[in-house]
């Protein structure tokens, strides 16, 4: 019995092992000098995995009594989270080795973080659901304060630590009183007692405790707080990590809890869920405008994408899971290129994340300039870039479902939306020249990572590279 749940669990064994073997290795040997192999050790062993877990297929199986399922659903998250883990690892190298702050605790503090976003998109229970959160939260905490003699980026992770305790402990509270009224901490028993005419209060309370701590995960209003100071304090590559496989995770074992958990009370939840859809996408787009940092424009970005991934959810379908899939995969390829260019941006060799730096930057980099734009078209919803359709099918899920007030929502946030957006594009072609301008060329790994995001977001119109059916057949899995 227990070599058939090992062995359902072996991928996350191999990387939790390789995490620990490297720690102790880089310890023992050569610290800081083996950063730069441990770095893409790591990043490799992130793609090998993605590569297995999405070929192996196996069906649905369940470990250790049903704590642990392996789903396409999950599967489809873990090679989502492990693709978009590496290409930050690798794209952030060139950056962490010229700022110093390539230090061999940063490979490993990523990869026990995926382990965690692995364990949490597979949970079948209460507990493993909050081993997998807390194992993923531990590692960010570490690595927003990397930067050590900076003070915003202590502040960066102090502030994380302080609040993510706190969605932690509403979190494990509203486990306690499901557990309570349950009388079991396993999904399948939750929803035998969560199903029914009437909800009991207790179980209602407990939901409600449960989805305030994720929605602080997926940095949903009112839980968005930490965002905007954690995105600008943390170096720019763990702010680009934040940016993509944590929200996957997080908004996947948003869909886990409550399809399988709570999937007989969709009525209940569904109202909840909207409305934190509705104010992340309208705070997000309204707050983002009076901003001129980068990073912290693009915190609340990803506070208003969140909530149009949640519009998603809000619907309680299949195809609402599968149009969160589809627009988590389309935002995490927008963010890596986005953030590569936001990596490139320096002055004399220092980082400049300001916004009014890219003064008519297409005179000089007009190629760079381009890719950039068609990531903001996409980032705004603009046709024909696959940004759009990502929005389309939330837009259609929420539609389908009967929420209509929160799909016109959606489109009048999205509109609100794309002013910042199309600002940044105004200023790099039509902005004022500025003596202290940016430097020019940059990695190449970096305008490899743009240029491709940027290409997808325009060769994807065609069938979205898959997506869709892969999407739809794990959406099946989880709510039917």
């Amino acid at each position: 019995m227990i070599s058939a749940d090992l062995n359902i669990i072996l991928p996350e064994i191999v990387l939790a092992v390789f995490a620990m073997l490297t720690l102790v290795g880089a310890v023992y040997t050569g610290k800081d000098k083996l950063a730069r192999p441990m770095l893409w050790a790591t990043a490799a062993v992130f793609a090998l995995l993605a590569l297995w877990i999405g070929t192996a297929g196996g069906g649905d199986r369940t470990a250790f009594h049903g704590m642990f399922i392996d789903d396409a659903f999950a599967r489809f998250a873990k090679v989502t989270v492990l693709i978009s883990a590496a290409a930050v690892l690798v794209m952030s190298e060139g950056y962490m080795a010229r700022h110093g702050l390539l230090r061999f605790e940063y490979p490993v503090l990523v990869a026990l973080a995926a382990v965690g976003m692995m364990v949490m998109v597979s949970a079948g229970d209460l507990i493993a659901l909050y081993m997998g959160l807390e194992l993923q939260s531990l590692a960010l905490y570490v690595v927003a304060s990397l930067r050590r003699d900076s003070e915003t980026s202590t502040e960066a992770g102090l502030k994380y630590f302080v609040l993510g305790s706190l969605s932690s402990g509403l979190l494990l509270y509203g486990a306690s009183l499901t557990y309570g009224y349950a009388g079991t901490t396993l999904f399948p028993g939750v929803i035998e007692a969560a199903t029914g005419d009437h909800l009991s209060v207790g179980l209602l309370i407990g939901l409600v405790f449960m989805l305030s701590g994720l929605a602080f995960k997926v940095s949903a209003v009112p839980f968005h707080m930490w965002t905007p100071d954690v995105y600008q304090g943390s170096p720019t590559p763990v702010t680009a990590f934040f940016a993509t496989a944590p929200k996957v995770a997080a908004m996947a074992l948003f869909a886990r809890l409550l399809h399988d958990a709570f999937g007989g009370a969709v009525a209940d939840w569904s109202q909840v869920v909207a409305l934190l859809a509705l104010l992340s996408m309208f705070l997000g787009s309204i707050a983002a405008i009076g901003q001129r940092d980068i990073k912290r424009l693009m915190a609340y970005s990803s506070i208003a994408h969140m909530g149009y991934a949640l519009m998603g959810l809000a619907a309680g379908t299949d195809f609402g899971v599968q149009a969160m899939l589809v627009y988590m995969v389309i935002y995490v390829t927008m963010n890596v290129g986005t953030f590569a260019f936001i990596m490139s941006m320096s002055r004399d060799g220092r980082p400049v994340t300001t916004i009014d730096s890219l003064g008519l930057y297409a005179r000089k980099e007009p190629g760079r300039a381009l890719a950039m734009l068609v990531l903001l078209f996409s980032l705004a919803g603009v046709p024909p870039m696959v940004g759009f359709f990502g929005k389309l099918y939330v837009l259609r899920a929420a539609y389908e479902a009967g929420l209509i007030w929160l799909a016109v929502g959606g489109m009048i946030a999205s509109v609100i939306g794309a002013y910042y957006y199309l600002r940044i594009v105004y200023l790099m072609y039509f902005g004022e020249d500025r003596e202290d301008a940016l430097d020019s060329g940059g990695a190449p790994v970096l305008w490899g990572f743009l240029v491709v995001s940027a290409v997808v977001m325009v060769a994807g119109v065609v069938n979205l590279f898959g997506i869709e059916g892969a999407a739809a057949a794990a959406a099946a899995t989880l709510v039917n």
